[in-house]
């Protein structure tokens, strides 16, 4: 009833007011349980798929969306309930894994619908990024459930990061033919068949999307950014420091060019 009603109200409002366009809906089954697999590019990538399909989709999230303590706290536990979301712990990254692939396992043994970003994160500059060979491909080794890939487009140009008013712009959905993956079937515990499952989808997602694809992770990508952008201000700052020194020096050498300079 809740997810009904947030995607009545939160699902009309969004198609109402950025009109996405969809292609490729004829490839999610009337019934029966499925992997919709997606590319990663905004925080809005989790409403913005659900809110054009008829079915619900449950997502994974992390699990401080759903234990921050006080009023805004917990309005934004009821949020991310309500839309379908389960909390996961991603305080250890292998506990984390795990229970990622029993929240989908769960959902797909229900018949229903199980929505996953197979990189894990989403996309620092709008390239597409290696896919983690865990949740998605132990999931669908372990359900033989069908694995339907999807590319969220320009989704990321809504509402980039630190901007707090979305722009109006359409957004697009590409969902690709099904992927059927039963003849691995058993094999979930072979790594090497798990990364081969994960680029298969991977792949499927660059065609439709038309991103770039780089073969790393996404974490790792935003760690290089974040560790560029601080050797730059390091740099800046270090510059900064050499010129006023430098005028410093000046001042103290000819105190009568410092002068002509005020």
């Amino acid at each position: 009833m809740i997810y009904g009603a947030m995607k009545f109200s939160i699902g009309g409002s969004l198609k109402l007011a950025f009109r996405p366009w969809v292609e490729g809906l004829e490839n999610i089954p009337a019934e029966g349980p499925a992997i919709l697999a997606s590319n990663h590019l905004s925080f809005s990538d989790s409403f913005f798929l659900p809110a054009v399909l008829d079915r619900k989709v449950t997502f994974i999230a992390k699990a401080e969306y759903f234990t921050s303590p006080g009023v805004k706290g917990k309005l934004t536990a009821a949020f991310f309930k309500g839309v379908g979301q389960l909390p996961v712990d991603r305080s250890g990254a292998r506990g984390a894994g795990e229970a990622a692939i029993k929240s989908g396992i769960d959902v797909i043994e229900r018949g229903e619908l199980f929505g996953i970003y197979p990189e894990g994160t989403r996309s620092p500059d709008g390239r597409l990024y290696r896919g983690k060979p865990g949740g998605l491909a132990r999931v669908a080794l372990a359900t033989g459930a069908p694995v339907i890939p999807v590319a969220m487009i320009d989704t990321e140009k809504i509402q980039p990061p630190g901007k707090v008013v979305p722009k109006l712009m359409r957004p697009g959905i590409r969902i690709g033919k099904p992927l059927d993956f039963s003849r691995y079937h058993g094999m979930d515990g072979d790594r090497f068949i798990l990364r081969s499952v994960t680029d298969e989808v991977m792949y499927e997602i660059m065609k439709l999307s038309g991103q770039e694809y780089v073969d790393i992770y996404a974490t790792a990508a935003k760690r290089q950014i974040a560790d560029a952008e601080k050797a730059a201000a390091k740099s800046e700052k270090a510059e900064k420091a050499e010129k006023a020194d430098g005028a410093e020096s000046t001042a103290k050498a000819d105190p009568a060019a410092a002068d002509s300079d005020k």
